[in-house]
C-alpha cells in the first residue's frame, strides 16, 4: 500500500441520498482520510463548474442537465478524471445493449464457456398478445424484466412468467429472459477498477417444467437475490431449495472471472460495477452473464472501505488509468470464439415513466446462437 505524500486530494461525489447513505461511511471517510484523501460533497443545487478544485469526480446521477455538467466541467477540467462517462454509463440503462457488451469480449481459458440468456424485446401489448416463444427460440418459464434499467423502484419489478396467462398480463416494454434452472444460486461478481470480489447471493429456485401450466400465471420479485422468504417458501411453483453454505455450491474459477471483469472493463469503459453471473446446472461448466448494474452497493462487500480507497489512490496517482488502457488493448487479442443469439424488436419504445429521461439506444433484430466457448 503507497503512503500519503503530503499532498492532500479532494474527491468530489455526487450521489443520490440513498446512495450516500449507504455508500459514504463514516469508516470510508476516515480510512480515505488516512491515505490523504478527503470526500467532499458536491452541493447538486449549484453549478459544478463553480465547485472545487476536485482531484476527481465519483457520481452515480442521472439527468439531462447533470451530464451536461459533467460535460462542462470535463472541458474546463480535461485532467480531472470524472468516473465514470456518462455515456458509458447509459449502456446499462438498456437491458438489451447492457448483455450486448458482453458478447464483445473473449479470452483464452480451458474448460468453461459463457454467454447471455435468449432474450426477445417486446414494445408493445398487441405482441404480447400475438407472441409465440417457440418461433422466438424461447420457452417457458421465462424472466419478464423492464427494458429501462435506471435504478428505480419501477425498474426493478420482476417476474418469473410460468404460462400464457402470464405473458398477457405483461405490460411492455418489457424483455423476455430465458430462464435457466441454476441450482438456487447467483454469482454476484463486484469489480473496483482491477479489483474482482465475486460473493454467492440466494436466487430463484429451480423451476419443474412438468408443472407449469398448473402454476399461477407468474411470480413477481424485485430483485433476485433479494427474495423474501414468503416467496422462497411457497411450494405452489415447485421449487427446489439450494443450501448456500453447501460446499458443492463452489465459486466460479476467479482467473474466469478476473478475465470476465477485464474484458467488460474495457469494453464498457466503466471501472465501477458488478455483474450477475449463473451456473447452467444442465452444464456444470457454463455459466451466463444475466446483468450487470453500475455503481453498486459497495457496502454489501466485505473490507470495501478498503477497497475503494485503494482504487481511489491509483486513480489520482494515474495508475489506474494505464491499466484501463492495457484492458482495451487486450480485448483484440483472445481466441474465443463466440456466438450471440439475440432476439429483439427494431421497433421505437416510449420511454419508462419511472425512468429520469433517459435514452434508450435504438436496437435493430439479429438472429444468432448465445453461446461463447472459451
Amino acid at each position: 500500500m503507497e503512503e500519503p505524500t503530503g499532498r492532500r486530494f479532494g474527491i468530489g461525489y455526487a450521489l443520490a441520498p440513498k446512495k450516500q447513505a449507504s455508500f459514504v461511511q463514516v469508516s470510508l471517510i476516515n480510512l480515505a482520510k488516512e491515505r490523504g484523501i478527503d470526500l467532499i460533497k458536491i452541493d447538486l443545487e449549484k453549478p459544478l463548474i463553480d465547485q472545487g478544485p476536485f482531484d476527481c469526480i465519483l457520481h452515480k446521477i442521472y439527468s439531462p442537465s447533470w451530464k451536461q455538467q459533467l460535460s462542462d466541467y470535463a472541458v474546463k477540467n480535461p485532467n480531472v478524471p470524472i468516473i465514470d462517462s456518462p455515456n458509458a454509463i447509459e449502456r446499462l440503462h438498456n437491458r438489451i445493449s447492457m448483455l450486448e457488451v458482453v458478447t464483445e469480449i473473449n479470452f483464452e481459458c480451458e474448460k468453461v464457456s459463457f454467454g447471455i440468456p435468449k432474450q426477445i424485446v417486446i414494445y408493445d401489448a398487441k405482441a404480447v398478445k400475438e407472441l409465440n416463444l417457440e418461433d422466438e427460440g424461447l420457452k417457458l418459464p421465462v424472466i419478464a424484466k423492464p427494458l429501462v434499467a435506471d435504478g428505480s423502484a419501477k425498474s426493478h419489478k420482476m417476474s418469473l412468467v410460468f404460462n400464457k396467462d402470464g405473458l398477457s398480463k405483461l405490460k411492455p416494454p418489457v424483455v423476455l429472459q430465458e430462464f435457466v434452472n441454476h441450482g438456487g444460486v447467483i454469482f454476484k461478481v463486484y469489480v473496483v477498477g482491477d479489483y474482482v470480489k465475486c460473493v454467492k447471493r440466494k436466487s430463484l429456485p429451480d423451476v419443474n417444467e412438468d408443472n407449469l401450466e398448473s402454476s399461477e400465471g407468474s411470480l413477481s420479485f424485485s430483485q433476485v437475490s433479494n427474495l423474501n422468504s414468503v416467496e422462497r417458501a411457497d411450494d405452489k411453483y415447485y421449487y427446489s431449495m439450494m443450501d448456500l453454505e453447501d460446499e458443492k455450491t463452489e465459486l466460479p474459477p476467479i482467473s474466469f472471472l478476473v478475465n470476465i471483469a477485464s474484458g467488460l472493463r474495457g469494453a464498457m469503459g466503466l471501472r465501477l460495477f458488478n455483474f450477475d453471473l449463473i451456473r447452467d446446472v444442465r452444464i456444470g461448466n457454463r455459466y451466463l452473464v444475466i446483468d450487470i448494474n453500475y455503481f453498486p452497493g459497495y457496502a454489501k462487500m466485505p473490507c470495501y472501505e478498503r477497497v475503494l480507497t485503494d482504487f481511489f489512490w491509483d486513480v489520482l496517482n494515474n495508475n489506474d488509468d494505464n491499466k484501463m488502457d492495457l484492458n482495451l488493448q487486450s480485448l483484440n487479442m483472445g481466441t474465443c470464439q463466440m456466438e450471440v443469439r439475440k432476439l429483439v424488436s427494431n421497433s421505437e419504445c416510449e420511454e419508462d415513466d419511472g425512468a429520469t429521461n433517459l435514452p434508450v439506444s435504438p436496437i435493430k433484430r439479429e438472429e444468432k446462437e448465445s453461446s461463447i466457448q472459451v
